[in-house]
């Protein structure tokens, strides 16, 4: 698997999924290790150069410390660089990345978690202060637990999660949990770095609600992508009828063919 060496000297893995086309370079969001976008990369692979990377800390990409968010926008800049810019898919840090200046044609975001009103920020800070102390007495396993219950899970949710095979795989993934919430900061938009991106933005969201996220108010990944919308010179909405946060890529492919090709 090739690598690129981004500024501090760690080393992000990423898969060129084929080579044809302009360039689409897939974000993992959070506790992904670089899988979860492969179905996707998968179904783009027939019209774009497909590139996708394992954000630091996860599969093989390296970690050095200290972190920052300013060094996640230098892997993406290290990726880019390696194999060309061109359009990306992600989260909070694509947006990061566009408001800093990388290389990047257009960004599609698919359910960015931005926070938009009070009790949630309120729910998010407290989050992040028991996130911190989770990870730094060294349970991972209730630094997964308070994510899946900030995500909207259930306590049988949780419990059946943890009896899970799957579980272990997540726990190794913990340590990353820190990362993307500074990725989101305080957790509304942040309103001014927004408005710097001059880029065509996409921001989709499912119609429906994941029934893994039940605990979440109705349409919350649609009022989060409505608010950053507001603050983008051309932020652009879509909703799609999804059936849970990861969407079938052979509905959210063809929004973002269309995007990628306009």
């Amino acid at each position: 698997m090739p690598h690129a060496r981004s500024a501090d000297g760690t080393t992000i893995g990423y898969d060129r999924l084929s080579d044809s086309g302009a360039t689409v370079v897939l974000v993992g969001g959070g506790l992904d290790d670089g899988t979860e976008n492969v179905p996707l990369g998968t179904w783009l692979a027939d019209t774009f150069t497909v590139v996708n990377y394992r954000r630091r800390g996860r599969g093989d990409s390296g970690d050095v410390a200290p972190y920052a968010v300013q060094r996640e926008v230098e892997d993406l800049a290290a990726v880019i660089d390696a194999v060309g810019g061109g359009p990306s898919t992600g989260g909070a840090l694509a947006l990061e990345a566009a408001a800093a200046g990388l290389p990047i044609d257009r960004v599609a975001v698919h359910e960015v978690p931005y926070l938009t009103d009070d009790d949630l920020v309120a729910a998010w800070r407290v989050y992040t202060d028991e996130l911190a102390a989770a990870l730094d007495s060294g349970d991972r396993d209730q630094a997964l637990r308070l994510f899946m219950r900030l995500a909207g899970s259930s306590d049988d949710d949780i419990a059946s999660a943890e009896a899970a095979p799957v579980w272990q795989a997540l726990v190794t993934l913990a340590p990353t949990l820190r990362y993307d919430a500074a990725c989101l900061g305080d957790g509304p938009p942040p309103a001014e770095r927004l408005k710097t991106i001059t880029q065509p933005v996409l921001l989709t969201s499912g119609a429906t609600t994941d029934p893994h996220s039940a605990g979440l108010p109705i349409d919350f990944f649609g009022a989060a992508a409505d608010a950053a919308a507001a603050h983008l010179v051309d932020g652009r909405r879509v909703s799609i009828e999804v059936a849970g946060h990861v969407p079938d890529p052979a509905l959210v492919g063809p929004v973002l063919a269309t995007f990628y090709n306009d």
